[in-house]
């Protein structure tokens, strides 16, 4: 869950619905007052705050987040019509993770978000395995036989959807949207160029990832022993 905190409706419903439709749970407040008795029930992931708000200031807010045993380490991303330096520097002095200057693109936003939630999640090394194949998620690297290959960043994340799903048809809309992300407006052709390329460097397992005529992709799953 992101909490939006802004008091523009038409700005606050934009980042809202921008949010929901790239794959979070959103939701926003107006005041200071609302977004703190929301928090009392449902802890979020992360907060967008406006810094000019009707009954406190954005960097009030902040300081009470981060002067609170409960909240600090919730990460903040401060929004404001303000551009000097000053002002970017006391919201950063102050603990936002980072700082967007209205008026902001959307896509712009959402790649801060996730900017943010990377930065903040628990390291962990995830490894996918299939056969002779091992991807280090967390270190983006992957071996085939023992042997590190070279992806380029959409082949890597290609690889990292077959992976977690085996035996699972993923269309190409389903690609598109987990690769390219939801905004992307290429076409499907773009997704068989990229896994005609991935299956090369895969070598003798690039076969496993099987074309579904009319649908999609999907990879082949792994037979034990194999």
């Amino acid at each position: 869950m992101i909490y939006c905190v802004e008091d523009d409706r038409s700005i606050r419903e934009l980042i809202v619905y921008t949010l929901k439709i790239s794959g979070f749970e959103a939701e926003g407040f107006e005041d200071a007052s609302g977004f703190f008795e929301a928090l009392k029930t449902n802890r979020p992931q992360l907060i967008m705050l406006d810094v000019m708000l009707p009954d406190k200031s954005g960097l009030q807010i902040l300081n009470e987040l981060k002067n609170s045993e409960e909240y600090r380490d919730i990460p903040v991303i401060m929004e404001t019509a303000k551009t000097t330096e000053f002002d970017k520097v006391i919201g950063l002095d102050s603990g936002a993770d980072d700082y967007l200057s209205k008026p902001f693109g959307m896509m712009e936003m959402v790649s801060r978000v996730k900017a943010v939630l990377r930065r903040n999640s628990p390291v962990s090394r995830e490894e996918l395995v299939y056969r002779g194949i091992r991807m280090d998620a967390s270190g983006r690297s992957v071996t085939v036989n023992g042997r590190e290959i070279e992806l380029t960043l959409k082949e890597f994340d290609l690889l990292q959807c077959f992976l977690s799903n085996p035996g699972i048809v993923l269309s190409r809309e389903q690609l598109l949207e987990k690769v390219w992300g939801t905004n992307y407006l290429g076409e499907s052709r773009t997704i068989d160029v990229h896994v005609g390329t991935l299956r090369s460097k895969l070598g003798e397992y690039g076969n496993d990832i099987r074309t579904v005529h009319g649908v999609g992709y999907s990879l082949k799953e792994s037979q034990h022993g194999q």
